[in-house]
C-alpha cells in the first residue's frame, strides 16, 4: 500500500549527515512506490519564537510555515530526522515545533478532559536521530529524555503514533564505513515505511 510521506531533515545547517539519513530515508521510501515529500529545516525562513505566553495570540505564520503545515496535514507517515543537541532537539526545530503545533491546528483543548483531541489523529511518524552519545548511555545514564518528550508530548499528543526511534551514534570519530552502514539502514527503513 502506498503512503504520503512528509520527510523533514531537521538539522539546521544545510549539508550535515543528518540530512543525508533523511535523503536516504526519502529516496527508498519513494523507490518502494510511495509518494514522498522532504523538508530541509535549514532552507526554512521563520522566527523559531513563539513570542507570546498565551496560544491565542501568537503571530501569523511565515510563507514556510504555511506550507510546512499543509505537508503536515498531506502525509500519512512524518519522519522526523535530527541530531541530538545537549540532550535535546536544535534551537530552530523546537521553534518549528512551538509555532506549528498548536491547539486548533495539531491538537485541540477540550474543556472538561485533561487531554486534547488529537487533531493529527490516524497518522503514524517516525524519529531517526544522529548523535555523538551511544545508545546505551543515551538510555541507561541519561534515561532517553528526549525520546519520551517527542514521543509522549509532541507527537503522540498530536494524534501522530510514534512507530519506531531509530538511534545512529556514534557520529564523532565514526569511520566511513560505519557512516554507510547508517545509510544503509535509514535505506532499509524506508524501504519498509
Amino acid at each position: 500500500m502506498s503512503r504520503k510521506i512528509l520527510v523533514l531533515d531537521g538539522h539546521p545547517a544545510g549539508d550535515s549527515f543528518c540530512g543525508a539519513l533523511a535523503v536516504a530515508y526519502a529516496e527508498s521510501a519513494k523507490g518502494s512506490g510511495n509518494e514522498v515529500r522532504r523538508i530541509a529545516l535549514s532552507a526554512l525562513r521563520f522566527d523559531p519564537d513563539l513570542g507570546t505566553s498565551s496560544f491565542h495570540n501568537t503571530k501569523p505564520w511565515e510563507p514556510d510555515l504555511e506550507a510546512f503545515f499543509a505537508d503536515l496535514e498531506w502525509c500519512d507517515h512524518f519522519v522526523l530526522a535530527h541530531p541530538l543537541w545537549w540532550g535535546g532537539m536544535p534551537a530552530k526545530l523546537k521553534g518549528l515545533i512551538d509555532r506549528v503545533f498548536l491547539p486548533g491546528k495539531t491538537f485541540k483543548y477540550v474543556k472538561g478532559n485533561s487531554l486534547p483531541e488529537k487533531l493529527m489523529q490516524g497518522r503514524t511518524s517516525e524519529v531517526l536521530v544522529t548523535a555523538d552519545t551511544p545508545g546505551w548511555i543515551f538510555r541507561w545514564i541519561y534515561g532517553a529524555g528526549i525520546q519520551k518528550q517527542t514521543q509522549k508530548q509532541i507527537l503522540n499528543f498530536c494524534g501522530l503514533k510514534m512507530t519506531g526511534y531509530h538511534w545512529f551514534a556514534p557520529i564523532m570519530g565514526s569511520a566511513d564505513a560505519d557512516r554507510e552502514k547508517m545509510l544503509v539502514r535509514a535505506a532499509r527503513l524506508g524501504e519498509r515505511a
